[in-house]
């Protein structure tokens, strides 16, 4: 993952593009802009952002994905969560700014927020993130969702996640400490793989998924995979470093897909296509940016 210099939020790399369809089941996309004040006054202040030298920091990967979420926040709004999960909660910078921007939105009254991390000190690290901003959560130390799964099944509403996206070795892998939160395996891939089925599984009939790519985890068959599985994508933020090139993609139950289980590649519909054929286009121009 790119490392920087500073950890000031930097508002001019803010890239937000819809690639062929709207937020959730409509048409129409609706952004907020983004400006310094608004996203100090709805997301986690930094200073207040609980650190442990075994716990991944804040860095242009989690600022992406609140932007993603800022920038969402009018549909968030709009959707009405009762329940929100990030997976991989590190130092909870991610999972304390989407409850502060719902809290702020809709009271928050009526949703909870669960997050959940391998490492125990990244769990720990994030109840003190929360508690420093006034917003509470659930904090699972778990593998992924382990344990949730069949409690939560199709109750989720929002999924948020900052993988281990960075191609290592495949030993390094679920490695204890901080190394658990970058390394992805060969291309990416090997914790991702298994994010998506599993948030297919939890993810509400209105539920939407936030995950953080990389180019070199092959995003556009991340989203065939998603397809298979019934969903419809489009990318919310892309920013560019010195390092990698980041995307956030958004993803969505879209009912004129049907799943893999009952339909098959050859029957899948020609919006299906056109939406991958779209997203093809766009990643090739994205990339000149």
């Amino acid at each position: 993952m790119a490392q920087t210099q500073s950890i000031e939020h930097d508002l001019r790399n803010v890239s937000i593009s819809n690639i062929y369809l709207g937020s959730g089941s409509t048409d129409e996309s609706r952004h907020e802009v983004l400006t310094p004040s608004k996203i100090a006054s709805q997301s986690a202040q930094i200073r207040l952002v609980s650190s442990h030298n075994e716990v991944y920091e804040p860095c242009d990967d989690s600022f992406a994905l609140v932007d993603a979420l800022l920038a969402d926040r009018t549909n968030l709004i709009g959707l009405k969560p009762t329940f929100c999960l990030e997976i991989g909660c590190g130092s909870g910078y991610v999972i304390t700014s989407l409850a502060i921007m719902l809290k702020s939105g809709i009271g928050g009254g009526g949703t909870q927020f669960f997050a959940t991390d391998i490492n125990t000190q990244a769990a720990e690290t994030t109840t003190s993130t929360l508690q420093s901003h006034g917003v509470h959560a659930d904090i699972i130390a778990t593998d992924l969702a382990s344990g949730l799964q069949k409690r939560m099944e199709g109750m989720v509403d929002v999924i948020v996640v900052n993988p281990p996206y960075v191609p290592t070795p495949e030993d390094e892998v679920g490695c204890d400490g901080i190394t658990a939160s970058w390394a992805g395996g060969l291309n990416g891939r090997s914790v991702i793989d298994r994010i998506l089925p599993i948030a297919h599984k939890l993810l509400s009939d209105k539920g939407w998924l936030y995950m953080v790519t990389l180019t070199a985890n092959n995003p556009m068959q991340i989203c065939r995979v998603m397809s298979e599985y019934g969903y419809s994508c489009r990318i919310v933020v892309q920013r560019s470093t010195e390092e990698e090139s980041l995307h956030v993609i958004k993803f969505w139950r879209d009912s004129s897909k049907g799943s893999a289980a009952s339909t098959s590649n050859e029957g899948c519909s020609s919006s299906s296509w056109l939406s991958l054929l779209s997203f093809s286009s766009f990643w090739k121009n994205s990339s000149r940016h």
